[in-house]
């Protein structure tokens, strides 16, 4: 979570973030992994499908960092399979948890579910939406990396200040929203980077074209 802040803060493209980007992908991909991992064998569905989510999101957004303008290949199809999976399977465990008489399964209300199966779905229309367009380019290639990336963090940010509670101390355990304050500082900082890379000129600096054919 240090290396995910510190990357988002420093300038894009700059060595600093390159470096910190860096251990954050490295250090998000083996998060994800034990954390997939531990939700199947626990039989944490949620957990495990997230588990697997995070480690998608991290991969397709370093590899839009990687590859050029208007590019997109076989790992780009074969990742769209990842959301597509995840979400049907989610919605599938909503409507089960829906239809229970506790209205929940595996210790998950049924509308958590529904809302990271629908996530998980809309990354896929997004996927689909590169590979008719032939990849992505200029602003909407920062934006897709960004994005991604900042998703993964509040992932990670939300399962450790939220879903983690207990290892806290009870003097913050009783203020809810002072550790409900990173997850929501990290929705509103992608917010600002989503805004201006694609709504100003901050992309110019970078050295990324404002419009590109394909973009």
């Amino acid at each position: 979570m240090l290396a995910g802040a510190a990357a988002m803060i420093f300038r894009k493209g700059s060595q600093r973030h390159r470096v910190t980007g860096n251990l954050f992908v490295m250090a998000m991909l083996g998060l994800a992994t034990s954390g997939a991992y531990l939700g199947f064998s626990r039989h944490q569905m949620l957990n495990g499908l997230m588990g697997v989510l995070t480690f998608y999101l991290v991969t397709t957004a370093w590899r839009t960092a990687r590859h050029g303008d208007g590019e997109a290949g076989v790992f780009d199809l074969g990742a769209l399979v990842v959301p597509l999976a995840v979400g049907a399977t989610q919605v599938a465990y909503g409507v089960k948890a829906a239809s229970s008489p506790t209205g929940s399964l595996g210790g998950y209300p049924a509308a958590a579910y529904f809302i990271f199966g629908s996530m998980s779905l809309l990354l896929a229309v997004g996927d689909v939406r590169m590979l008719v367009r032939g990849g992505v380019s200029g602003k909407r290639r920062l934006a897709r990396h960004l994005g991604r990336m900042c998703l993964a963090l509040f992932i990670a940010t939300g399962s450790f200040f939220l879903g983690q509670q207990q290892v806290f101390p009870a003097s913050l355990r009783s203020r809810p929203l002072l550790l409900a304050a990173p997850v929501i500082l990290t929705i509103l900082l992608m917010i600002f980077w989503l805004v201006r890379v694609r709504f100003t000129k901050y992309a110019l600096g970078l050295g990324l074209p404002e419009r590109r054919v394909g973009s």
